[in-house]
């Protein structure tokens, strides 16, 4: 481990994990509801933070990846 990694106060693990599970578990429910590869984006939610809410946002709920309905 890095001297960082020791000198982080221990609360900072348990929610850094919250964030992530509720990240996640958002991304894995808007995106069941979206039709939109669920287990991919809950998933990635879980790696890491923002990031997958950002692409998420862009991707599903913007018009530029989205198919037209008819």
């Amino acid at each position: 481990m890095t001297e960082a990694t020791h000198s982080l106060p221990l609360w900072v693990l348990p929610l850094v994990a919250l964030v992530l599970l509720t990240q996640s578990t958002f991304l894995f429910l808007d995106a069941r509801k979206q039709g939109s590869h669920p287990w991919l984006w809950g998933l990635w939610g879980l790696i890491q933070c923002p990031i997958p809410l950002i692409v998420y946002w862009i991707v599903v709920h913007t018009s530029l990846f989205r198919k037209k309905k008819q």
